[in-house]
């Protein structure tokens, strides 16, 4: 009762509770007699659900917590229930996968509740020292969950890149943070902005900045900070891979926003010219480097780090109407992305989990309702109307044009053509290439996600004044 009756503490109920209940479904993991990664898979899955309840219905419409350096609103609540979401579906999807690899260990979904954890810390950011601390949380569990496959080489390397690059991402927003707490003497968002609106900007504020904004480019995999993507991808699980692919890209986009709106709204034009070079660079390298690749993991990290350039317009625009964009762009790309993983991890042959864009050969002819919900899904993240992803892209460039950035805006509409292309080229030959052997029967949850994702794709057009309306309403509490 005294928890619920005090005010910090109400505030972050929903990061204490999903605390809590993955510290009690570890206690019960480590003491239970027998294997207790069925139960605590329900169990994790059970309590991502219970805590977005809480995130949606719990607390007041705004407020801030821990002298300002937490805080609840509407776009934190939006964002905290898509990165929920995302850790959640991913943890369905692992469910039979880790089983036939013989990688079931019930500290994966515990991990993911935890990274979870510092997700929701760091949508709820108020301050430089708090975005640190909630960055870190989440680090470290996902450092652990990419090397999750102790037994191959590659989980190992991709666990051990991430970590060093990570690390060094981290540095790098850490001095940043130093530097701009030099030069307004706080870490406070609200104190920072006031004390850009008094004192403008200096060089090195803007340093401190430019240190900041590479740090949260690494964690969304925007150029140049893309490095460990595509390893990192390739490595991991397939499931691990679609968690990383999902619910921590929603919540680092979402601290960049927040970071970028919050404290630096006066200095606008000092870190515009740096994202609209990231978002660029992000695009066409998104677009280009995906044509040569031949796994369906490889292409899929270069689709995403394409799709967090084409994200990056909207933030690029520095208007609500930007942030809007984003969010809708993110909630689109969150359910898209995971829906083609889906629809990865359902074909199998022989036992094998298939990983080579080749071996999707003839599927429309063995396989006809996956192969006509993956088709829709590439077509989706190729930006073909009318489908979902036509629309996160319009909303963003439509943002670039009114802030009068045309060349981005003209830039992001030839490399979402040129996308297009390596999207184009699975269909053809899901449809057009000669078949290879029959794929083994889906696992159920797995094939209901993924027909989720294609319906969500097809029937987006029906339902997207509801979620422009939220989105709105989140952009809105941001400024």
């Amino acid at each position: 009762m005294y928890f619920l009756q005090n005010y910090d503490a109400a505030a972050a109920l929903p990061e204490a509770v999903l605390a809590v209940l993955a510290m009690a479904l570890l206690m019960y993991g480590v003491f239970k007699k027998g294997d207790a990664n069925d139960h605590v898979t329900i169990g994790a899955i059970v309590s991502l659900a219970l805590v977005a309840v809480l995130v949606i219905f719990a607390g007041e419409d705004k407020s801030s917590a821990f002298g300002g350096t937490f805080i609840v609103d509407a776009f934190a609540r939006v964002m905290k229930a898509m990165a929920l979401f995302g850790s959640a579906i991913a943890i369905v999807l692992s469910a039979h996968f880790m089983k036939r690899v013989k990688m079931a260990r019930f500290e994966y979904p515990i991990l993911v509740m935890l990274a979870t954890v510092g997700m929701m810390m760091m949508i709820s950011a108020n301050d430089l020292i708090s975005l640190y601390m909630g960055l870190e949380l989440q680090s470290l569990s996902l450092y652990v969950v990419a090397a999750l496959n102790r037994d191959s080489a590659k989980s190992s390397e991709a666990g051990l890149k991430y970590f060093v690059l990570g690390a060094l991402s981290s540095g790098m927003l850490l001095y940043g943070a130093s530097l701009v707490y030099g030069f307004t003497g706080t870490t406070t968002f609200p104190q920072i902005a006031a004390a850009l609106t008094a004192g403008g900007s200096t060089l090195g504020l803007t340093f401190g900045l430019v240190f900041i904004i590479a740090g949260l480019a690494f964690k969304v995999s925007a150029v140049p900070f893309h490095m460990w993507t595509p390893d990192v991808y390739e490595g991991a699980p397939t499931p691990v891979t679609a968690f990383f692919a999902a619910a921590p890209k929603v919540a680092a986009m979402a601290l960049f926003m927040r970071v970028m709106v919050s404290p630096f709204a006066a200095v606008v034009v000092e870190w515009q010219q740096i994202l609209v070079f990231v978002s660029i660079a992000s695009m066409v390298l998104g677009a280009f480097a995906a044509i040569g690749q031949n796994s369906i993991k490889r292409l899929l990290a270069y689709s995403s780090i394409g799709h967090m350039g084409f994200a990056l317009v909207g933030l690029a625009a520095g208007s609500q109407q930007g942030i809007e964009g984003v969010i809708v762009y993110m909630m689109i790309y969150l359910i898209s992305t995971i829906g083609v993983f889906a629809c990865v991890l359902a074909m199998r042959r022989k036992g094998e989990y298939i990983e080579q864009i080749s071996d999707l050969a003839g599927l429309a002819r063995n396989h006809r309702g996956l192969a006509f919900v993956l088709s829709m899904l590439m077509f989706s993240l190729a930006g073909i109307p009318p489908l979902a992803g036509f629309f996160g892209k319009y909303f963003v460039f439509l943002a670039a044009v009114q802030a009068n950035l045309f060349a981005l805006a003209i830039i992001g509409v030839v490399a979402s053509v040129v996308g297009a292309y390596y999207y184009l080229r699975i269909v053809k030959i899901i449809y057009f290439d000669e078949p290879a052997e029959k794929f083994d029967a889906m696992d159920g949850e797995v094939k209901w996600v993924a027909y989720a994702g294609g319906a969500f794709a097809l029937l987006f057009a029906g339902f997207a004044n509801y979620l422009t309306t939220l989105a709105e309403a989140a952009a809105q509490s941001l400024y």
